[in-house]
């Protein structure tokens, strides 16, 4: 069992490390939330069933937990992201296609 949770919270410091490389190289807001958010939930995902797996007692609180984190991250990083293409933050030059174009003229029209 010790194995098994050392594993899991290797993983865990794992997608941690490539969570902040992902936020140190990606190049603009969007492509940063995405990195920051899937490598930390996954992080946090992976140590907590690491702490479960040492602690049987804590699985029901942990599971509460990992439940609580797969829906709140996501939908942070969605309301962050769409708070920053709503005020105009730059997006990389590289960016070819904007599909949310149009999605929000009438939040920018009132925010002027």
């Amino acid at each position: 069992m010790i194995i098994i949770t050392y594993i899991l919270m290797v993983i865990g410091a794992f997608f941690y490390a490539i969570g902040g490389l992902g936020i140190y190289r990606m190049p603009d807001l969007f492509n940063r939330a995405q990195a920051g958010t899937k490598a930390t939930t996954l992080g946090t995902l992976s140590l907590l069933l690491g702490i479960g797996v040492a602690n049987p007692a804590w699985l029901p609180k942990i599971f509460i937990i990992i439940i609580f984190i797969a829906v709140t991250n996501p939908v942070g990083s969605s309301a962050l992201a769409r708070a920053g293409y709503v005020t105009g933050v730059a997006k990389y030059e590289g960016t070819v296609i904007d599909e949310m174009q149009g999605y929000f003229v009438e939040e920018c029209e009132i925010d002027e």
